[in-house]
This record gives structure tokens, C-alpha cells and sequence, in this order.
């Protein structure tokens, strides 16, 4: 069973899916022992599938980092926190937190775009 570290621990996912927010924007880091990373992209393929027919999914990215390194990030789009909140606590995805490596941890986070005026738009 891996384990869930907050990016913040002041606030962490359990917390932000009582937030009233739309779109949103799930940044989640995972690390993971050399020796499960295929077992790591298997777990998360099947969720990402499962994820994929939920209401309110929109897309989702992998990223895997440069090097020797074995963190992963997958930055994925919800139409609402509701939405993603729906499909995270749902029991069939608890279930298959199961499948993850041990030596995982698991790190999710919810955002939402902003603007910066003369670089990012909202």
C-alpha cells in the first residue's frame, strides 16, 4: 500500500475536496524504489483508465523526471473539486490504491489557474 505525504501539510487533499472550486487542476507526485517502477506505471495506468470515465475528468498528462531520478508527476484537469472528490473517495478507486508498490508515496494536491498580469491568463 503506498503512502499519501501533502505537498501542504496544512492542508492536505482530504482537506481541500470540502472546497467549492472550478476547474481544477490535480498535480500528484509520486516517488517510488527503482525496482517498482514498472509495477508504479502499471497501478497508475489502470486508475488513469478508471479515472478517464468518471464525470467531470477532463484530461490527464504522466511526466517522469529527467535522469536516474524515479519520480513521476501526473498533472491531470477536473471540471470541480466535487467532480474529483466523486471519483477519489469512491470505494473501487480506494480499493485500487492497494495495487501500488510499497515504496510508494504518493503526493496529490488540488489547484486552479490564475493570472499573472503580462505572462499567465485565467
Amino acid at each position: 500500500m503506498p503512502q499519501l505525504r501533502p505537498l501542504d501539510p496544512n492542508f492536505p487533499i482530504m482537506t481541500q475536496l470540502g472546497v467549492s472550486a472550478s476547474p481544477v487542476i490535480l498535480v500528484n507526485i509520486f516517488t517510488v524504489d527503482a525496482a517498482d517502477v514498472d509495477a508504479l506505471l502499471e497501478a497508475w495506468e489502470k486508475d488513469a483508465l478508471w479515472m478517464k470515465q468518471q464525470p467531470g475528468f477532463i484530461s490527464t498528462q504522466l511526466h517522469r523526471a529527467v535522469g536516474e531520478s524515479h519520480c513521476f508527476m501526473n498533472y491531470a484537469t477536473w471540471e470541480s473539486v466535487d467532480h474529483f472528490r466523486q471519483a477519489f473517495t469512491d470505494p473501487a478507486f480506494q480499493q485500487a490504491l492497494a495495487a501500488y508498490p510499497d515504496s510508494a508515496v504518493i503526493s496529490p494536491h488540488l489547484f486552479q489557474k490564475m493570472a499573472v498580469s503580462n505572462l499567465c491568463v485565467e
